[in-house]
């Protein structure tokens, strides 16, 4: 008979002592418990003493807490946070630096404890940290587990950033600008620093004051601190005015932070971890993020320093020397070079530009494409002008409607998302990336044009196959932008229609009564597989990232299902693993017996408390959770909607409920079009002997004819 639901067996350790199994109860007070097992080892006042982990981070637990504890959890007796805290205030403000370097050591690892960390700042806790740094005595690992405390502290976020002072943020920013300091130190400093940035308003003012850029960049050639600094800099990038936006930009090129790091990050030789790559998002993210003042500006069909613009595209490619001296015929001649340009309105080009997005962004791009690419500027101007009336490709107009699709494709104008690593290193080898991604594209698209025969009609069919192109090419990760010249060539008219309609799967084909009870056969035996192969997966397991509030400071789980399907086993990690992790290496277990449901989104508890932020719409896209006996859930946030689907589909699978994922449904069409294409093969492949007319009779249900062509 199993115990029940509200029964958890569990060890109890105590130093120099046996240790303790009990049947806790959980409808008891936890001060109860602590008593009773006080007793057993004849400790007096258990009112200061608590209940910890003994293993992983080894937090207090609380009554709030208490229901996470599983069958077979190992705990310990510990003092409780209160005196812990009081002990810890007094130690680490003792003569004896090596005791106080002990206390410093320990506050450092309880400080990530919500439970201790309230009782140690209700202590005034944080403000003697504080004055410590600002003394300037602590050096080395002193230093070191004193920013560790005072930062885990803060990111509970029981304390405002606000209440700083100046001299504690000048003696932080002291660290990050002396040339020789610790680089645990220097981690820990560039972090403080970061979360003054993003959590104050005010505070961004003072570290702006304090730091510069080109201090920040030369901590890029040390891989031990490049994600920090770059996090900086990507914090006081997204909180500076957007008057100071373009300055700060300009300050960044000429301090070559572009090629540091393509050359130190990107280009080292080392792996790109998950925060590096979120990072180099971020900074690509609010460096396109500067093109939308351009982007969102109409032009004035009267400003005549605009209209000059024009003018120098019209002279750049028909040589404006030759201009007749009447303004009759100069009119005339203009008129014909701006339709020859490709401009809806021939008469006056300016009104073209008046839509936003993309506004003055494309002439922008268009005049660099003219100045910088004269030659093929002028080619494809000329090239287009030459054709016959109903196939020449109309270059303003496909330059103007190119800028407003790359603007949406690398999405110009949104806030970087939470949980995305979406950097492209080809935006890190040239100065001018979105420029020179825009002269890749006009002659895709001019291309793309001519292998379509397109017409003034099939503009908008040319813009989707070009937009096609561009997605599929940037999913490759191209590395540079002569790699992506090259995917790009690779994805010709004819490559996309072969895709498409592989893709598709020649589902028109597929839709007489007989295919249609065929395909109806093979599903099942389809879905099986599937379940099976979700079901494989889950048994290899994933490693998940736990949300917090610094990224830095990544940390890891895993989980996988038995080798039975009868159990999931997790657990915390220090760090994301290289392959499969071993079942004896997770500590807690669920049985598939009780999980309940498994919920999605919105619905899951660990999302229900997020803000509906932008920053979090992807995350909420990637969460789901388990929901077992009694009244418990096991959260997940999915590294990737592949991911995603993987575990929602093979969870369902185990639970024996319907796998309805994007992924499933992909793979089913996929599958059954294979398996069926593989069938009508075979019986094409029948060799049938001679043999007498055969006699007339009911035709079958696959009487049918199909064209393999």
């Amino acid at each position: 008979m199993p115990p029940p639901a509200d029964i958890v067996k569990v060890a109890i350790e105590w130093p120099g002592a046996n240790a303790q199994l009990i049947e806790m109860d959980q409808k008891r007070p936890l001060s109860s418990i602590i008593r009773e097992v006080c007793d057993g080892w004849s400790l007096s006042g258990s009112e200061q003493f608590a209940l910890r982990y003994a293993d992983g981070p080894q937090l207090y637990i609380t009554e709030q807490s208490r229901g996470d504890i599983k069958n077979g959890t190992i705990l310990r007796l510990a003092i409780s946070p209160a005196r812990a805290a009081r002990q810890l205030l007094e130690r680490i403000q003792s003569h004896g630096i090596d005791a106080r370097l002990e206390a410093l050591k320990e506050l450092a690892k309880l400080s990530a404890d919500p439970t201790f960390a309230t009782e140690f700042i209700n202590m005034e806790g944080i403000g003697t940290l504080a004055r410590l740094v600002e003394s300037g005595t602590h050096f080395g690992e002193m230093l070191a587990f004193t920013l560790t405390a005072f930062l885990e502290l803060m990111d509970h976020g029981i304390v405002s950033w606000d209440l700083i002072s100046l001299s504690f943020i000048k003696q932080i920013a002291g660290y990050v600008n002396q040339p020789m300091v610790d680089v645990s130190i220097l981690q820990r400093s560039l972090a403080i620093l970061e979360s003054m940035v993003l959590n104050s308003h005010s505070l961004y003012h003072r570290v702006a004051q304090e730091i510069t850029v080109g201090q920040l960049i030369g901590h890029l050639s040390n891989q031990e601190i490049q994600t920090y600094a770059i996090a900086l800099i990507n914090a006081l990038f997204l909180k500076a005015p957007e008057d100071r936006r373009q300055e700060m930009a300009s300050t960044l090129a000429q301090k070559h932070l572009r090629s540091i790091i393509l050359n130190h990050v990107i280009r080292g030789n080392r792996p790109i971890k998950a925060e590096m790559a979120h990072q180099l998002y971020v900074l690509q993210v609010l460096t396109f993020n500067l093109l939308e003042e351009r982007m969102m500006t109409k032009m004035d069909p009267n400003d005549q320093t605009q209209r000059d613009i024009i003018f120098e595209l019209r002279r750049i490619a028909f040589d404006g020397e030759n201009d007749p001296t009447g303004t009759e015929k100069r009119k005339a001649m203009y008129t014909k070079d701006y339709k020859m340009l490709g401009f809806t309105n021939h008469v006056n080009p300016a009104m073209d530009f008046t839509q936003t997005p993309p506004g003055m962004l494309a002439l922008d791009n268009m005049l660099y494409l003219a100045k910088v690419h004269q030659d093929t500027y002028i080619r494809i101007v000329l090239e287009n002008s030459s054709r016959e009336d109903k196939h020449e490709c109309p270059f303003g107009r496909c330059a103007i409607e190119l800028t407003r699709m790359l603007c949406e494709i690398l999405q110009v104008g949104e806030l970087p998302n939470e949980g995305c690593n979406d950097y492209h290193p080809m935006f890190f080898t040239h100065d001018r990336a979105w420029e020179e991604f825009f002269c890749v594209c006009i002659q895709l698209l001019n291309k793309t044009w001519k292998e379509m025969r397109a017409t003034a009609e099939d503009f908008n069919k040319v813009m989707q196959v070009v937009r096609e192109q561009i997605t599929r090419a940037l999913a490759m990760k191209p590395s540079s932008l002569d790699q992506l010249k090259n995917k790009l060539r690779g994805l010709n008219y004819s490559e996309i229609l072969r895709l498409r309609q592989s893709e598709r799967m020649s589902q028109d084909d597929f839709q007489s009564p007989p295919i249609i009870e065929l395909r109806e056969r093979i599903q099942p035996e389809i879905l099986e597989l599937i379940k099976q192969q979700r079901l494989n997966r889950l048994c290899e397991g994933s490693c998940f990232r736990k949300l917090g509030n610094r990224r830095r400071q990544e940390k890891f789980w895993f989980c996988r299902l038995s080798l039975n399907h009868k159990v999931l086993h997790y657990g915390d990690l220090d760090e994301s693993p290289q392959g499969e992790v071993p079942f004896e290496l997770l500590s807690d277990k669920i049985p598939v017996s009780d999980i309940k449901s498994v919920v999605t989104g919105k619905d899951c508890p660990h999302m229900k408390e997020k803000s509906a932020l932008k920053q979090n719409k992807e995350v909420l896209e990637l969460a789901f959770s388990v929901l077992y006996d009694p009244d418990e859930t096991l959260n997940f946030v999915a590294p990737n909607k592949y991911e995603y689907c993987i575990w929602t589909d093979g969870l369902c699978a185990l639970l024996g409920r319907e796998m309805g994922s994007d992924l499933t449904r992909s793979d089913l069409d996929t599958l059954i079009s294979m398996e069926m294409k593989l069938r009508l093969l075979d019986l094409e492949n029948i060799t049938i002997p001679e043999a007498p007319p055969p006699v007339p009779k009911e035709p079958s249900s696959y009487n049918f004819t199909y064209n393999y062509s």
